[in-house]
């Protein structure tokens, strides 16, 4: 038995959750409403305050769909309720960000800046110039638009100059050596 798929999801108070045909399982809760078709093959009851994802028999594939079927739901559920974030750390001299609107400007040594645009769902706010904290109910999107962020200039081994997760370790390497 999959070992995250039989865990129920309990429903904290002010979240509801909706399940319609074909398995789109809608959840509204304080910070807002997040939606999602889910595999058809497995069964989601809502059972009191809590859901309960089934499996319709022992196959691979059901066995990985079960525990993704119940992850999703509960992170919808912890989406509307907490939300989630990702904090980036810009490092490297004269790299810097700015925000004006739901326009990201980068300066990333770069001949021209850098600029993006948040998508809808997420929001990006900055704490000084290079610390960027993106935000929002949908773990998915979140995760996607740091990453993207993180892509236009990936922190390099020898200096750290870069983008990089808050909490993300880069394994620095010795530069050159001169000769003796």
């Amino acid at each position: 038995m999959s070992r995250i798929g039989r865990l129920p999801i309990a429903i904290p108070a002010g979240v509801t959750v909706e399940i319609a045909e074909n398995n789109v399982v809608t959840v509204k809760g304080p910070k807002g409403t997040l939606s999602r078709e889910l595999p058809v093959e497995m069964e989601i009851k809502k059972d009191g305050e809590t859901i309960v994802v089934t499996r319709p028999n022992d196959l691979k594939k059901m066995k990985s769909l079960h525990g993704l079927t119940r992850t999703l739901i509960n992170n919808m559920v912890i989406g509307v309720t907490e939300g989630y974030k990702k904090v980036l750390e810009v490092n490297g001299v004269g790299y810097r960000a700015a925000k004006s609107g739901n326009k990201l400007t980068l300066s990333l040594g770069y001949s021209h800046p850098v600029e993006m645009i948040d998508p809808e769902g997420v929001e990006t706010v900055l704490e000084g110039q290079n610390k960027i904290t993106v935000q929002g109910i949908d773990k998915e999107k979140v995760g996607q638009y740091a990453a993207e962020i993180r892509d236009k200039r990936r922190p390099e081994p020898y200096k750290g100059k870069g983008i990089k997760y808050s909490d993300e370790v880069i394994r620095r390497k010795v530069g050159k050596t001169g000769k003796k």
